[in-house]
């Protein structure tokens, strides 16, 4: 995977590609199909198959602090892309300067100047240059003065809904990650750091989770108790000194089942939102690691229980629940779901 940050880093000898444009936040199946027709074409042509992306997000430029939230953070977009089959990022940082480009300048300095493109794959809903004036027309006349090929794909529509970044969010919000997933077409993960939490899950509960330290920018779902996967992403040995392994070692890049808690801490207190995670089975010293958590489907909201006793009873209630759900996460994650209660 080739990444360049900026149009002064693309090869001066590129001789042709086939470009997909877009902020491709979540990398969902609507992107997924853009990506993967301009996979195709790049074949069929000779050429690689480009991703222009934005960084910052275009919203975040015009009006501070309104972004939506994060689905995917910009490398693990790179990532997701390159298993649809893009082989080179073009990485655009989104300015006040270019937002002001005409589509005229637009189609010609990006699309014809810097990446040569021989076939642009865009979606209907595409719009670019000064205050989105340009459109799929525009694309299209614009495509035949600069002999490149314009393929406009329609949305993608699944169960009655349309496919988009805005739906997963309205999932998320809801709690509904199930629905998130298949709108996705895989698990909704969060990525972050294990930092030291209070500390009472395994001293007091005999429930030691590892709490992740996530951006305020990131996607989270509705508190509440969640079933999922746990993965280690970082090479980093664990300190087996102080690791006590109750199932084998944990290893990198292995998927452990785990319960998820989201949210405050009601029954204690807290006020603060924070993703915790208790992998079932296993008991190590993850502290500094950088982990994954995949959301697999809802177990219940946050409940502020009135003695530690009903907590544990509910806890262990999530974890059987836990095992029962991950035994056919396959098949949650493959059929259209419906809505959550």
């Amino acid at each position: 995977m080739d990444i360049w940050r900026g149009l002064k880093e693309v090869p001066a000898d590129l001789e042709g590609s086939v470009v997909t444009i877009g902020v491709f936040d979540g990398v969902h199946r609507g992107h997924q199909t853009l990506m993967r027709e301009a996979s195709r074409q790049a074949r069929e042509l000779g050429v690689p198959c480009v991703m222009v992306t934005f960084d910052p997000h275009p919203i975040s430029v015009f009006l501070p602090g309104r972004q939506p939230t994060r689905l995917a953070p910009l490398d693990y977009r790179i990532t997701l892309a390159a298993e649809q089959g893009v082989e080179a990022v073009l990485i655009i940082d989104f300015t006040r300067e270019l937002a002001g480009l005409s589509p005229e300048e637009y189609f010609r300095v990006m699309i014809v100047d810097a990446l040569r493109a021989r076939s642009v794959v865009v979606g209907e809903n595409f719009t670019f240059g000064t205050d989105g004036a340009g459109t799929e027309a525009t694309m299209r006349e614009l495509g035949a003065q600069h002999d490149v090929d314009i393929t406009i794909m329609p949305l993608l529509h699944d169960d009655d809904l349309c496919i988009c970044s805005t739906l997963v969010r309205e999932f998320l919000v809801e709690g509904d990650v199930a629905r998130a997933n298949w709108a996705l077409g895989r698990r909704y993960s969060v990525r972050g750091e294990v930092v030291r939490g209070a500390g009472r899950g395994g001293k007091e509960l005999g429930y030691p989770t590892a709490n992740l330290y996530l951006p305020e920018s990131v996607a989270l779902p509705a508190d509440g108790v969640y079933a999922g996967w746990f993965t280690i992403t970082d090479d980093r040995a664990i300190d087996r000194e102080i690791s006590r392994d109750i199932d084998g070692d944990m290893v990198p890049g292995v998927r452990y089942p785990t319960a998820v808690s989201v949210g405050t801490n009601p029954t204690f207190g807290d006020e603060r939102r924070s993703v915790e995670a208790f992998v079932l089975d296993r008991e190590a010293d993850l502290y500094g690691h950088h982990v994954m958590v995949e959301f697999v489907d809802r177990l219940r909201p946050m409940v502020k229980f009135h003695g530690v006793e009903e907590l544990l009873e509910a806890m262990a209630n999530d974890v059987t629940q836990t095992r029962e759900i991950l035994a056919r996460d396959r098949e949650l994650l493959d059929a259209p779901p419906t809505p959550a209660d």
